[in-house]
Parts: C-alpha cells; structure tokens; sequence
C-alpha cells in the first residue's frame, strides 16, 4: 500500500488530476476540504469539533484534522494506497502524515508538485468562479491572498520534502491529458 502527496496552489489542477490518478493507481483520494466538508455536514464528532473552530475564524488544529485523516485511512485500507490532495499544508502536518502512514504500514512515496505561473492560476480560477458558485472564485484580491498565504505557510514544504527526496515537480500548464502524462511518468518512476 502507497501514498502519494499531491502538491499545487490553488487552480494548479489538483482535483482534475486526482480523478485521473485515482482510477489509474487504484487510489483512494482524499482531499482535506472534503473531509471536513462530509464531517461537518453529518455531524460526526470530528466535525463538531472542527465547526467550533471554523465558527470562530480559527484554524482547525492539526490533531483534529489528522484524526479525520485517519479515519478515512481506516475505512479505506483495501485500496492500493491514497492520494492526498489539501494535505499537508505546514511541515508539522508533514511529519504527522508520516507518522500516520508508519503507524499503518502504508509506504509513502513521494510528493508531487503541480507547477504553475500564478497569472495563468489566477485566470483559470476566476473562469472556474463563473460557473463554481464560489465566492473565493471570484475575486482576483482573493485569490491572490490565498497565493500569499500558501507561499508563506505551504511553499516551505517543497524544502521540506525535497531534503527528504520526496518531492518531484511537473509543468501544470498544458493540455489536461498533456499534465496527466507527465504526473504519470513520475509516478510510474516512484512505485
């Protein structure tokens, strides 16, 4: 069993790729926003826990997030492995997948960034907000900010994961079956 980190700022493709790698691996996608979108929806203890902190404008802290992660690791442990999508965002949320995926005898393989200019990112994600419904989708300050955001608190992972020799990089722009086989190749070259 594997795990795959899927890498990229917001509009790099993360979610399009990850339905074409899902089938093709075998793997079981779990993305973060998901997870807490389903827990809170369904009020699992989990996410009444992370609501009482999203009400407030906090951020969920790290052992609720990870719990949730865990528990969709558990419910999953048929599949070939998993492809995480959203998660990590920090280096402590890092190593506390490692841990996770060491606890659980799942071999982690590697992360993969999906690179972009965030002049074409912002694009997309402003046509992606006409028909998203999303706020955030459709305000070019917005979508900024998160950039700034993701430079300050995730960027620093790349450092992180590439020290460690897990990190491979892909060109985002292109084609989408152009940037499926080139995180193809990568990946065929981790397993």
């Amino acid at each position: 069993m594997i795990a795959i980190v899927l890498f990229g700022k917001p509009g790099a493709g993360k979610g399009t790729q990850a339905e074409f790698l899902k089938e093709k691996y075998n793997l079981t996608h779990i993305s973060t926003g998901d997870v807490f979108r389903f827990n809170i929806k369904n009020g699992t203890e989990l996410g009444i826990l992370a609501q009482q902190y999203i009400s407030k404008g906090e951020l969920v802290p790290d052992s609720v997030t990870i719990d949730m992660l865990a528990a969709e690791v558990e419910k999953n442990m048929t599949s070939a492995g998993f492809l995480f999508d959203g998660f990590p965002r920090t280096i402590a949320q890092a190593e506390a997948l490692e841990q996770l995926l060491k606890e659980k005898g799942i071999k982690f393989v590697g992360t993969i960034g999906i690179d972009a200019n965030d002049d074409i990112l912002v694009e997309r994600i402003l046509e992606r907000g006409k028909t998203s419904g999303r706020p955030d989708d459709q305000d070019e300050n917005k979508i900024r900010n998160r950039y700034t955001e993701y430079n300050e608190k995730t960027a620093p992972l790349i450092d992180f994961y590439t020290k460690e020799g897990k990190y491979s990089a892909v060109d985002g722009i292109g084609a989408i079956e152009e940037v499926t086989a080139r995180l193809n190749a990568v990946i065929d070259g981790l397993l």
